[in-house]
């Protein structure tokens, strides 16, 4: 190919990075590809849990410039956001606000995908997989409108060769119910519903080396994670997280050509 490998992951919030991703972006990003993030909200519904930020705080710009330290941390390119607004979820879902996410009209997300692509010209995609990893309103359509605008871009001269969906095992998904509170992002989850079989997963990474750097993309992302990633977390809780992190699941969302092996070793393996 004509230009650098290229990596884009696309997502709805500042933090949905850190945990998910946050491995193969700094894996890539160290290789010397472009690794960038298109981020579809500046995260305004979000619940602050760390009061010792202080009160009545733009969470917008809070969120923002916390989203900006995590690609930092991460070796990555400053986020790329896509002007839309945070729906927030369940009885704080805003309906009402045209900008949310959630109410828009999926072509013109889509489209505001698209111009990114056109612009960074990425290699391989990243975004949510069809269950928007537990289910939130918004990473519902941004699974949606990204494979959408893979789809619709392969008109353009160097269109993106592959789409890939980040992904739960099974596995996994009952590890981090066992390991987190009743009232958790996962709590009450089918797992068989919002996880996958290992027979599904196109690829999976460790990401073991990467540790440290996206610890440090979840400790940028204060106002959301504080609870999980302060000095008071015991020992053993911290060492669970670490061990969780340590592993990136994809499976596949569509392709330019063919798979030349399967399970892949690598995103861009054969490109």
């Amino acid at each position: 190919m004509s230009h650098l490998p290229t990596l884009l992951v696309v997502f709805a919030h500042p933090d949905d990075e850190a945990f998910p991703t946050g491995g193969v972006m700094a894996h890539y990003a160290k290789l010397g590809y472009k690794v960038y993030l298109a981020c579809a909200t500046r995260g305004e519904a979000g619940q602050l849990k760390d009061p010792s930020l202080g009160e009545n705080l733009d969470m917008a710009a809070v969120r923002t410039k916390e989203l900006e330290l995590s690609c930092a941390a991460l070796g990555v390119e400053a986020p790329i956001f896509l002007g839309w607004h945070d729906s927030g979820r369940n009885e704080r879902l805003r309906r009402d606000d045209p900008k949310a996410l959630h109410n828009a009209s999926l072509f013109e997300v889509e489209q505001t995908i698209r111009e990114v692509i056109e612009r960074v010209q990425p290699t391989v995609m990243i975004t949510f997989d069809p269950h928007g990893g537990y289910g939130h309103p918004d990473h519902l359509v941004i699974h949606r409108a990204a494979t959408a605008a893979f789809y619709s871009t392969g008109h353009l001269p160097s269109p993106p060769r592959r789409l890939f969906y980040s992904a739960w095992t099974i596995e996994r998904m009952i590890q981090m119910q066992q390991s987190q509170q009743r009232d958790s992002i996962v709590g009450g989850l089918e797992p068989t519903l919002y996880g996958v079989h290992p027979n599904t997963l196109a690829l999976t990474v460790d990401v073991s080396a990467y540790v440290p750097q996206k610890m440090a993309a979840a400790r940028a992302h204060r106002s959301q994670f504080a609870q999980l990633t302060s000095d008071a977390v015991p020992p053993e809780r911290r060492a669970q997280m670490e061990q969780m992190f340590s592993k990136e699941f994809f499976s596949l969302g569509g392709t330019r050509g063919a798979i030349p092996n399967w399970p892949l070793g690598d995103l861009f393996e054969g490109l």
